[in-house]
């Protein structure tokens, strides 16, 4: 009951205002045009890739989606999403959570949430990104929303900036031809060029192996399309959904005549990542982990900007 009085005081009031809120800015957004608090303190955010935009600004969330791994969070997050409220998943925002917590802006993707975004805005200003694929551009709306469009604007820069250094760093290698490997339960991808490593291993100017130099995000494939993952160099990853499925799908695959066979795995140039980096949680403090990863890797130092 106290959730519905809540949801019903919310939707009675202009779409997208709270009482006694300052409007700083009117935000344009994938769902329309918001006004949006001065320097709001309460923010909420339903997407890790909206979480770690957030954290790099310099912002802690009040309540945050969990992370897809992590009991809640990611490793690569370390102790920055201390004391934060989870609540629930991208895929299942527990709504009552949300607004218990008070929020003075939620921060979402229409992706993932688009049903419910009339239920957010009775509760706080909401503002949307449409997916989060392109984790740069959702930088700078985030950034804008929460009144740090400057630095929003100067931390994709310093990640442009990484991106040029490592790409000198690499030398020669910088032209090498990479394969993007993941093992799911039940299921063997390649990774495409608008997937999230596909973006940033195109920032750095990487080639791809024919079948990953596509536009899409993934393709599912058979342990026959193993010889069309050889390249210069492979990063692998797997998602386990805490079965070991995805698990006993790599340590099969890997003992596959095909996979031991390929001149990249006998090389010794195929490397195992962190799915959670790699793939799923999208965020720009994952792209450059990524680079931190390939500079470790390739054994080059590309002095990175510091956060």
């Amino acid at each position: 009951m106290r959730f519905l009085s809540i949801l019903c005081v919310c939707a009675a009031l202009l779409p997208g205002v709270l009482p006694g809120a300052l409007s700083a800015a009117e935000i344009t957004h994938v769902m329309g045009t918001t006004e949006v608090p001065d320097n709001p303190q309460r923010i909420v955010v339903l997407t890790n890739e909206g979480t770690e935009a957030l954290l790099l600004l310099g912002k802690t969330p009040v309540g945050a989606a969990s992370s897809w791994y992590g009991d809640p969070w990611y490793q690569h997050l370390g102790d920055r999403m201390a004391g934060v409220e989870v609540v629930g998943t991208e895929l299942a925002v527990n709504l009552e959570r949300v607004a218990m917590l008070e929020p003075d802006l939620i921060l979402g993707s229409k992706k993932r949430q688009e049903e419910i975004y009339p239920q957010l805005s009775a509760i706080a200003p909401t503002v949307f990104v449409v997916n989060a694929t392109d984790f740069k551009e959702n930088m700078k709306l985030y950034a804008r929303s929460v009144g740090m469009e400057a630095e929003g604007e100067a931390l994709v820069s310093a990640y442009d900036a990484d991106v040029a250094r490592l790409h000198s760093a690499l030398g020669e290698n910088a032209d090498d031809t990479v394969s993007v490997v993941r093992f799911v339960p039940g299921q063997l991808y390649v990774y495409r060029h608008d997937s999230f490593s596909g973006v940033v291993l195109d920032d750095i100017g990487f080639k791809r192996p024919e079948v990953q130099a596509q536009d899409g995000l993934s393709l599912a494939v058979g342990k026959e399309s193993i010889p069309n993952m050889e390249a210069d160099r492979m990063f692998y990853l797997t998602y386990d959904t805490g079965n070991g499925e995805g698990t006993a799908l790599e340590s099969e695959t890997l003992k596959d005549p095909l996979w031991a066979n390929l001149n990249v795995v006998r090389s010794g140039k195929a490397h195992k990542v962190d799915d959670g980096v790699w793939a799923t949680s999208q965020g720009i403090l994952a792209a450059r982990a990524m680079l931190q990863d390939i500079a470790r890797i390739y054994g080059v130092d590309a002095d990175f900007s510091s956060e």
